[in-house]
């Protein structure tokens, strides 16, 4: 969408505005002036000359001064208007406003006033504050504001996006105690899966690996293949991975030998391939720059509530 924002259409569009106003001025100076048309003999002619259906005439009267005089008005309030708030998009106008920093005045206000609210979260551990029902429901409400864009209103993830109602720790990247929570969403996470085609040895290698990575959590596989694919992957794939394929959360690299874990874009062999061959990236971005440490620390709590299951609320 970046194409389409651009410091030229502000003078578009302000250029645009002037023009409309100046031709406006003169449609009405040029209209106040003509009192009724009159021909060449300088008689009033009774009709502009337009007929319809027939005998449907329009009369040669001029504007009325009270519609002329509103007209006026429109314009003059107008030309007010846009030289105090800036309505030329180029120009700020006299009193400066903008409706950003309306939105960061009143933020402001709203955040002085639930602040007390805040702290007292922030002073209470996330397993605590997991079980208040009052701060999970407004955890909730910044989820769906701040969060459920990719992870669903529910929590569920989709394709890319991971479920973050699993219970199972060990299916979080790189886990779900409060304080990985706290900085997964401070500073956001920067994962990447780099294409390994190449270092298996091209598309049989890849079939070959992909048939180990499934058997490795229990999954249906060609067991010939995945004999062929357990050194390929001792050698490509256990610097991240492990040497078994449990992972490494210190990389967010996933358990491959958990049944439980989750597989952020599917567990068949076409998509294992894929992973394989051509890599995957994905990021986490970090909430520090528009949320605040308290409410961070309560949008985790929330996160842990539903991580977590009834045991949170124990």
């Amino acid at each position: 969408m970046n194409q389409f924002y651009s410091p030229g259409w502000a003078f578009w569009i302000g250029g645009v505005t002037i023009v409309s106003i100046v031709a406006l001025v003169l449609f009405l100076r040029g209209t106040a002036r003509q009192t009724v048309f009159r021909d060449k003999a300088g008689n009033p002619i009774a009709t502009t000359g337009h007929v319809w259906d027939g005998d449907l005439q329009e009369f040669n009267n001029p504007l009325p001064r009270w519609w002329m005089g509103l007209f006026i008005f429109t314009l003059v309030f107008g030309v007010i208007y846009l030289s105090l708030y800036g309505g030329l998009a180029f120009y700020k106008g006299y009193l400066g406003f903008s409706s950003d920093k309306m939105y960061q005045q009143e933020s402001a206000a709203f955040d002085a006033r639930i602040e007390p609210l805040y702290a007292a979260y922030m002073k209470t551990p996330i397993p605590e504050l997991a079980a208040n029902p009052t701060a999970m429901a407004t955890g909730q409400r910044m989820f769906l504001t701040y969060c459920s864009q990719c992870h669903g209103s529910d929590a569920g993830g989709t394709k890319g996006f991971p479920n973050l109602t699993i219970h199972n720790a060990n299916a979080w990247l790189y886990g779900n105690s409060p304080d990985v929570l706290v900085e997964t969403l401070t500073n956001g996470r920067l994962g990447m899966m780099p294409p390994m085609e190449a270092a298996v040895g091209g598309k049989p290698g890849v079939l070959a690996v992909a048939n180990y990575v499934r058997s490795l959590s229990g999954m249906n596989h060609d067991a010939k293949l995945a004999a062929q694919g357990k050194p390929l992957f001792a050698t490509a794939c256990a610097a991240c991975h492990g040497a078994d394929g449990t992972g490494n959360k210190a990389l967010g690299a996933p358990d491959l030998a958990d049944p439980k874990r989750q597989w952020l874009f599917g567990s068949s062999i076409e998509t294992i391939s894929h992973t394989i061959e051509k890599g995957r990236a994905g990021q986490m971005p970090a909430q520090k720059d528009f949320l605040s440490p308290e409410k961070i620390h309560l949008l985790a709590a929330y996160v842990y509530s539903i991580s977590h299951g009834p045991a949170a609320a124990k």
